[in-house]
C-alpha cells in the first residue's frame, strides 16, 4: 500500500463548470512528515484539506495514496443523535475497535482533553468548545495514517489547545503525517516539516519562516547519557538545537509541544539517560507581547 499521499497536477472547480479554486496542485505527504497549509481567506485552503482528506475529489488531476485518513472540519456537525460517548464508541466500533475497547478509548481521549463530565450529554447540547473537543477526539480516535485538521484548535480552551499540540507531536513522532490549517502563526511555530502558501489558486513552498514564527516557545532539557552518544528513538526528530557541554552531558532543546516526546523518549532508552534539569524558554519579546 502506498501510504505516500500525492498529489498531482490536482485543480477544484466550484461546480461543474464554475470558476477554479485551486488548479496545478503538486504535492506530496510523506509518513511521519507535518505540513502547514497557509494563506489569506477564500484562497482555498480548506478545499485542498478536503481534497487530501478525500471528502472531495479534483474535477481534474489524480489524489493517489491510501494512508488512512481522519479529518477535522472547520465546523463540526453538532445535530446528532448520540451523547459524546456514544458517538465516539460508535466510530471506535467502524474503526475496528470492541464496543468496551471503543469505550475505554472515548473515554481516555476525552479526560486528556477535560472533556470527560460531558461524556454522557447529548451531542446537540455541547458548547462549541465542548463539541470541538468531540470533533478532535473522534479523529485521533481512529489512530490515523494521515491527519488532517482544518481550524482544530478554534474554540478550545487552553489545556485543550496544548493537549492537541501533543497529540500531534504524538502522532507524527509515530509516522502519522499531519496538515493542518490554523489562523494563529504561533501554532507549532518551528516545528512543521514545511509550510505551503496557498495563493492564486496555487500553492508554493515557503522555505524560511518569519521572525514571529521563529519565536515560539521552546523547552531545554539538560540530560545525562552517552558520550557523543545518539539520541534515542523518537528523540532524534524532536530536537531542533544540541550540544554536549561536557562529555556525557547533553543539552537539548525542542518546540514546547514535543518536550513530552523528548522526555519519555529519554527515560525509556536503555539504558535510560538520567534528565538533570527542564526549563521552559521564554517565546521571545515580540511573542509575548502580542499575548
Amino acid at each position: 500500500m502506498q501510504r505516500d499521499l500525492r498529489l498531482d497536477n490536482v485543480g477544484r472547480r466550484y461546480g461543474l463548470r464554475g470558476p477554479w479554486v485551486l488548479r496545478g496542485i503538486h504535492l506530496t505527504v510523506p509518513p511521519g512528515t507535518l505540513i502547514r497549509i497557509e494563506g489569506p481567506n477564500g484562497t482555498g485552503k480548506s478545499t485542498l484539506l478536503r481534497l487530501l482528506a478525500r471528502i472531495d475529489a479534483p474535477s481534474e488531476g489524480r489524489v493517489s495514496g491510501a494512508p488512512r485518513t481522519a479529518y477535522v472540519p472547520e465546523r463540526f456537525p453538532t445535530a446528532l443523535p448520540f451523547t459524546a460517548l456514544g458517538y465516539l464508541t460508535h466510530l471506535g466500533t467502524v474503526h475496528g475497535l470492541s464496543r468496551p475497547a471503543a469505550t475505554r478509548a472515548a473515554l481516555e481521549w476525552l479526560d486528556r482533553f477535560g472533556a470527560a463530565p460531558y461524556a454522557r450529554t447529548p451531542m446537540a447540547q455541547l458548547s462549541k468548545g465542548s463539541s470541538q473537543k468531540v470533533a478532535v477526539v473522534q479523529a485521533l480516535l481512529a489512530e490515523p495514517e494521515l491527519l488532517v485538521l482544518d481550524e482544530a484548535w478554534t474554540g478550545l480552551d487552553s489545556d485543550a489547545r496544548a493537549e492537541l499540540e501533543r497529540a500531534v507531536a504524538e502522532r507524527t513522532a509515530g509516522g502519522t503525517a499531519v496538515v493542518f490549517v490554523d489562523h494563529d502563526p504561533r501554532r507549532l511555530a518551528g516545528v512543521p516539516d514545511a509550510t505551503y502558501t496557498v495563493r492564486d489558486s496555487g500553492l508554493d513552498l515557503r522555505t524560511e519562516q518569519p521572525p514571529e514564527e521563529a519565536a515560539g516557545p521552546r523547552v531545554t532539557v539538560v540530560a545525562q547519557g552517552p558520550s557523543g552518544g545518539q539520541l534515542p528513538g523518537d528523540a532524534q526528530r524532536a530536537v531542533v538545537a544540541a550540544e554536549e557541554p561536557a562529555p556525557g552531558t547533553h543539552r537539548l532543546t525542542v518546540p514546547a509541544s514535543h518536550s513530552d516526546i523528548l522526555l519519555r523518549a529519554l527515560l525509556t532508552a536503555r539504558p535510560p539517560w538520567h534528565v538533570v534539569s527542564v526549563r521552559q524558554e521564554p517565546a521571545g519579546p515580540d511573542t509575548e507581547s502580542r499575548r
